[in-house]
Parts: structure tokens; sequence; C-alpha cells
């Protein structure tokens, strides 16, 4: 029954991830701009600019050349940088490590943050504690990402001279040097979501703690411990997973700010340069591992579903 649950929800991630192909080679010639004219920097006249609109394939209708870039897709071909003339693949073959580290960075600072957290503040409501940790959490939605970046870079230099890395460290070069240059943008990227999770959590621990199981459970005279890990944690936990696929969405999205502050050299910063130049392959190759991204990651988020309730799979 598993593995037909979770083939069901793979043959759903198919027409999503077509209609993410469609949405991503539309949108971005949708930007104001014409690249042939950026490339030529509008001194051209009008002959060669159609000339080099030809050459590049962009002269021939948009249904057309959907149809042809999706064809070399299916082949693992994202095509051509329109300004570097490399293939887009080997492109993200050295940027999307970085992304991915630094949004996996995020995304466990989240985890490890929230749940904690969320346990104890329900575990101990209307108190002290609980009362911090929830305006915390309200703290870390309310700030922008972008601006505790940007103090995380200033405030320490005008005060203690100190400043991140300048720079990109491989990780065969400097392990420990890599993963430090990542720490600081991926607490400032989760912050967010940990709040959010952090709420969610203590909100569905309640309620859970409130069920009559666990006033059974309790009237057994079960260590607490037990009661709210093993009866009230797993039973609040599909909704935060739920919230958690979403979250994991977000910190991709924020990774294009924070890699361009802190300059990583990710997919983030390589799609912020790809717009402001209007490299359409760059763009739609950028969206379209993003798109498979996230619906890989909701996979996940349903097989998690089976694990943690079997009412799920049917």
């Amino acid at each position: 029954m598993p593995r037909r649950y979770l083939a069901q929800r793979l043959l759903v991630a198919i027409p999503s991830l077509l209609i993410a192909s469609l949405i991503v080679f539309t949108l971005p010639r949708l930007i104001p701009g014409d690249v042939v004219v950026l490339m030529l920097e509008e001194k051209a006249y009008a002959r060669d600019l159609e000339e080099l609109r030809a050459k590049l394939g962009l002269d021939r209708p948009l249904h057309v050349q959907y149809l042809e870039w999706v064809g070399r897709v299916g082949r693992g071909d994202l095509g051509e940088s329109l300004w570097t003339r490399r293939p887009v693949v080997e492109e993200l073959a050295r940027r999307l490590p970085v992304t991915l580290e630094l949004g996996a960075l995020a995304t466990a600072f989240a985890i490890l943050v929230a749940l904690p957290v969320g346990v104890l503040s329900a575990a101990r409501q209307d108190t002290a504690s609980d009362y911090a940790a929830r305006s915390a959490a309200v703290l870390g939605l309310s700030v922008p990402g972008f601006w505790l970046a940007t103090l995380a870079i200033v405030l320490p230099a005008i005060w203690w001279g100190w400043r991140p890395v300048s720079g990109f460290v491989e990780f065969t070069r400097d392990p420990l040097a890599h993963v430090g240059q990542l720490v600081l943008p991926a607490l400032i990227l989760g912050i967010a979501s940990a709040a959010a999770l952090m709420r969610l959590t203590r909100g569905m621990l309640l309620e859970a703690l409130r069920q009559d199981y666990v006033r059974t459970a309790w009237s057994k005279g079960l260590r607490e411990t037990v009661i709210v890990l093993k009866h009230g944690l797993k039973n609040a936990l599909i909704p935060v997973v739920t919230v958690l696929g979403i979250q994991v969405a977000q910190i991709i999205g924020g990774t294009v700010v924070i890699e361009s502050i802190f300059g990583l050299p990710g997919m983030g910063r390589f799609l912020f340069d790809a717009i402001t130049h209007r490299d359409y392959p760059v763009i739609q190759g950028i969206n379209l591992v993003v798109a498979s991204v996230i619906v890989l990651v909701n996979l996940t988020v349903d097989g998690l579903y089976a694990a943690l309730d079997p009412r799920v799979r049917y």
C-alpha cells in the first residue's frame, strides 16, 4: 500500500512539473526590456537586431520555442546562456550545491529551534518561558531577512572591525571555513521559518494534549516526557510537516537576496544576474530546477504523512 500511495503522488507531480515548465518559460518574456537590444547596447540598426534575434532563435513563435525547449529538457539539456554561450547545466552544476547547502542549513536550523521551543512552550503554557518564546516568534516573523543580513554585516564591522569572510571558500580547500561562511546566512535565512514552525508546533501540540487519549495517559501515571513526546507530538506533527514543505520553498526563494548580500555564488545570485540581463535560458533553467526541488520536497512530505499516520495511505 505505501508503494501504491507514493506512485499515485508521483503521477500527480508530473502535471505539476508540466504546468511549472509553461510558467517558467512564459514569465521571463514578460519582463520589460529586450535582451537583443541589451546585447547590442542599443547602438545597432534594425537589421542587426533582426539578425541577432534570428541567430538566438527568438524570432520564432513562442509555442514553437516552448516545445523545442521542453524537448531539450527531456534530454537533460537546459540550453545555453544568451550572453556567455555556456550550457546552463554546467553553470547550475557549479552553483546548485551552494544553494542546496545554504537551504539545508537554514532548514535544519529552523527545525532544531522550532520543535524544542514549540514543545517547551506548549508543555509550559502561559509561563514566562512560553511568553518569551511567543514574543521571539512574533519578532522573527516581523523582521525582514534582508534587513537582518545587512545589520549582520554592517554593525559588527563598525563596532568590532569584523566582517564575514570575503570570497568563497571551496569545501575541498578548507571544509571548516566553507561551512563557517554559510552559518550566518543560514541562520538569518531560517529565522522566519523557525518562528512559523514554532508557533504551529505549539498550537497543534496544545490541541493534541487536550484530547481524551492524552487524559487517559495522564490517569495511568505515565511520565510527562512520554505523554508529550510520544502521545502528543507525533499526532501534532502532520500540520507541522505540511508547513515545513512550504517553508522549504520560501527558504529556497529567500536565497536570491541572502546570496546577493553575502556574495555567495549560488543559484539565487545567478538568477538575479540573469534577470538583470534578460538571459531567458538561465532564468528558465533555474526556475525549473527550483520547481523540481519543491515538487520533490512535497513528495517527501506526502511520504512523511504516510509514515506518521498510516490512515493517510488509504
